[in-house]
């Protein structure tokens, strides 16, 4: 990374709204390349992604996940045993102190809050604590609250948005934070739910329901497609579905919920075509809706789409030259890394720095339930489709030396590389810590190295890594002979 402060005649101005993945690293980015930098933030350092959504939701799954390891352990031939009185042992049982685990995690969110704070303090950075919103093309305003009268006018060069999205909610099923919540509300429960009915089998309602359903929770998933996750690699959907039925989860596919209501002490869902689903509490996970209203982009001229989306294009900048848009608000892939991504993508276009443009296709993706699912580049199903000319090979995580150890019996790597070339052009990982795993795959990917030189890479044996040199290797391409010219 260059220096780029000592190329300004005079110091760049840059405003930020929004403090999330995108907002923060924008800043970061900014203030690295010497610019003035300010950043309006309402909730927090981090946004909703460190207070209230990934850093608590993938805490809460690192619990679930303990919480199946002790209980797990017999099958590894560690037992646990308490004495009663008359010393003869008894069989404990995991118990979930879900209050306890709450407090945990929004100590841990707020924590995480606290140090991007100091950061971006530490990088000088001004941190407005307010609603923020756009002044027309130029300018950012920060107030006491929307619409407040309290404000602070900020004049800039460069303006980044990262505001991101909150949970979609129904008319019909409106969350009360009682019994009928949003993925940012179960936080405030004192105790594992009796039965947990999940509308959405997306990745944020798969990954409550294996949490939840981990914790010890009687779990119903309510999907209105044919299978969990859809649009995820199908094998990897049939394991997940697999290990939910196996772990005592109620899936309901092709089951639209119409109408959630709270009975007093418990919940009523009701389906589309008229069942009904008795259970203690519902969490409505069907999607969100991104937090651009009313601030001031019509009247700054940043286009957005008919869901209020702001259209950015690869180095995340809008249909104004110097304002760009960062994360879950954007068109754009809406992880927490690739909001990241983003801000600084849009920073280093803005102040003259070197920009490689954002390609969707190199993205790496995770669902963190439980086994994990990593995906980067093109899938199968894009083979099938015929979008692109591939080979396919899937090896089982259960036939790693490694994965025996640790009683691994669930998941899979799959590649996919180019006919004919063999360059890896995308891949699947099902399994635990797939989220790492993953990376290998994606460097090649990104590099677009071939399933041999990947293959000749040493890995550690035993190591679940290892399973990725295998399938690469079993990809070996032969390079056809070539006759003698004499």
């Amino acid at each position: 990374m260059s220096t780029m402060s000592a190329s300004f005649e005079s110091a760049q101005r840059v405003a930020i709204i929004g403090g999330g993945p995108g907002g923060y690293e924008a800043a970061l980015a900014a203030a690295q390349l010497g610019a003035e930098v300010t950043l309006v933030e309402r909730a927090g350092v981090g946004g909703s992604a460190v207070i209230t959504d990934v850093v608590p939701s993938k805490s809460l799954i690192a619990t679930a996940d303990a919480a199946v390891a002790i209980a797990g352990a017999s099958d590894l031939g560690v037992q646990l045993f308490a004495k009663d009185g008359a010393g003869k042992p008894l069989q404990p049982q995991v118990a979930i102190n879900l209050a306890a685990v709450n407090k945990r995690l929004l100590s841990l969110a707020r924590q995480q809050s606290d140090d991007m704070r100091a950061s971006l303090v530490s990088a000088g950075v001004r941190i407005i604590s307010g609603h923020g919103r756009l002044d027309g093309p130029g300018a950012v305003v920060a107030s006491t609250g929307p619409g407040g009268t309290d404000f602070d006018r900020v004049e800039a060069d460069t303006l980044v948005v990262s505001v991101g999205a909150s949970p979609r909610q129904l008319a019909s099923a409106k969350p009360d934070g009682e019994r009928i919540l949003t993925w940012t509300q179960l936080y405030d429960m004192k105790t594992i739910p009796e039965h947990l009915i999940v509308v959405g089998s997306g990745v944020t309602g798969a990954e409550f329901a294996s949490a939840y359903m981990n914790l010890g929770a009687k779990v119903t998933l309510v999907s209105s497609r044919d299978q969990v996750l859809p649009g995820e690699d199908a094998d990897a959907a049939a394991v997940l579905e697999k290990v939910f039925a196996r772990g005592g989860m109620t899936l309901l596919a092709k089951a639209r919920a119409e109408r959630a209501e709270n009975t007093g002490d418990g919940v009523r869902v009701t389906l589309a075509d008229g069942r009904t689903i008795e259970g203690s509490h519902c969490l409505m996970a069907v999607g969100s809706i991104p937090n651009t209203a009313g601030i001031g982009l019509e009247e700054a001229g940043v286009e957005t789409t008919e869901s209020g989306h702001i259209r950015v294009n690869r180095v995340a900048r809008t249909s104004v030259p110097n304002i760009y848009a960062a994360g879950d608000c954007t068109t754009f892939v809406p992880l927490a890394s690739v909001a990241a991504m983003q801000g600084r993508t849009g920073i280093f276009h803005a102040l003259g720095d070197v920009v490689i443009p954002l390609e969707q296709r190199r993205i790496a993706a995770n669902i963190f339930t439980a086994p994990e699912i990593a995906t980067v580049g093109w899938q199968e199903k894009d083979i099938r489709d015929g979008a692109i000319n591939g080979v396919v090979c899937k090896m089982p995580l259960a036939a790693n030396p490694r994965a025996k150890m640790m009683g691994i019996k669930d998941g899979f790597v799959k590649i996919i590389a180019r006919e004919g070339s063999g360059t890896v052009i995308g891949g699947t990982i099902v399994g635990p810590r797939a989220s790492d795993l993953i990376y290998p795959i994606a460097i090649a990917v990104e590099r677009r190295l071939t399933v041999d030189q990947v293959s000749r890479v040493f890995t550690v044996y035993p190591s679940l890594s290892g399973s990725v040199t295998d399938a690469m290797r079993a990809m070996h391409v032969i390079e056809p002979a070539t006759e003698d010219e004499d």
